[in-house]
């Protein structure tokens, strides 16, 4: 498997690479300047789940806070550059974990250099990240347009600067908003490179469309074995990302914990409302830290067959309901309470 080979990387307190488990990234939307939303944005960020979180810097004022907003938060912080490889070295002065940089958008050799000296001093990690759209022209006639083979290439050239500066704790990212050249591009890079990747869709789209995008396309990267941390890009609150990254891992059996709802899709026999109940349900269990699974069906002629592979499950009836552990009925209970009647058991559960 190419994550358990890749090369261990520190960012703040979390490991990456080397076979350790898969981290969760979301980037802030707020203006890095603004510590006290900032700050609150990445808390709701690791209360859902989120293991190392990015912030846009900048100017001078965003890299300053980046000290600031350390303070009040317990997971590491990413610097997000673009351009100005001064605020590349002030973000790392200002105790940033990590940086993001494109050395093809950060100025000449020297101005790398100084960003290298800087991590260096620092043990600093460099995440090299290239996306389809700043490709070089230069690949993109060689190739004959935007491709994975060409994306591949210009990471890797990135890699290199960095490396003939003799610093190689280093993190690459290669992203494309076409979900299948995404993934090609990353089943090529893992052949040529042991440096932890992180993986995403970028520009997936909004909070429908982008769940598809990077639910398809970090699928199929990871269930070959590739990638070491996750992003999942949403036009929206980044709250939801940390939901579908944590849902995807689970789904291919690379992260446990928490609890895993299904429900069926309603049909005529339904004669309770549940859309609404089953989205009562997914939004209650955030708050529980159970390795379950929790079934919510629409009606009690299907409902506990159709639950039995999930550890307990509440099913609609007319009036009524049921509750359900491991396919069996445990007892009826009024239909309004069967959303409290869950919650009852879910809060002393003992397995």
């Amino acid at each position: 498997m190419y994550r358990e080979n890749t090369k261990v990387v520190r960012i703040g307190e979390r490991m990456i690479g080397g076979g350790n488990p898969i981290l969760i990234q979301s980037m802030t939307n707020t203006k890095t300047q603004d510590v006290a939303a900032t700050a609150a944005q990445i808390r709701r960020l690791a209360e859902a789940g989120c293991d190392i979180v990015r912030c846009t810097v900048p100017d001078m004022d965003a890299a300053r806070a980046v000290a600031q907003i350390k303070r009040e938060i317990s997971i590491p912080l990413v610097a997000d550059i673009h351009f100005d490889y001064k605020m590349a070295i002030a973000a790392i002065e200002h105790g940033a974990d990590k940086i993001r940089i494109n050395p093809g958008n950060i100025g000449s050799r020297e101005k790398v250099a100084e960003v290298v000296r800087a991590a260096r001093e620092r043990n600093i990690p460099i995440r090299v990240g290239v996306n389809s759209g700043s490709l070089e022209r230069e690949l993109v006639e060689k190739y004959g347009g935007v491709t994975a083979e060409g994306i591949v290439e210009s990471a890797l050239d990135k890699v290199r600067i960095i490396e003939d500066l003799a610093y190689d704790n280093l993190v690459i990212s290669i992203k494309s908003s076409d979900v299948m050249m995404c993934v090609r591009a990353h089943e090529l890079l893992a052949d040529k490179t042991q440096y932890p990747l992180h993986v995403g869709i970028t520009e997936a789209g909004t909070v429908t469309s982008g769940n598809i995008k990077s639910a398809v396309g970090l699928g199929i990267i990871l269930n070959q074995g590739i990638g070491d941390t996750i992003r999942v890009s949403l036009t929206g609150d980044p709250v939801e990302e940390i939901k579908s990254a944590k849902l995807i891992l689970r789904t291919l059996g690379l992260r446990k914990g928490g609890i895993e709802v299904v429900s069926c899709p309603t049909c005529g026999r339904t004669n309770i409302d549940l859309i609404g109940l089953a989205n009562q349900v997914e939004t209650m269990v955030q708050g529980y830290d159970l390795d379950i699974k929790v079934a919510v069906m629409g009606c009690a002629v299907n409902g506990p067959g159709e639950a039995k592979e999930a550890d307990i499950g509440i099913a609609g009836g007319i009036g009524e309901g049921l509750l359900i552990k491991k396919g069996e009925i445990v007892r009826k209970v009024p239909e309004r309470e069967l959303l409290d009647t869950l919650k009852h058991e879910l809060d002393n559960w003992v397995g």
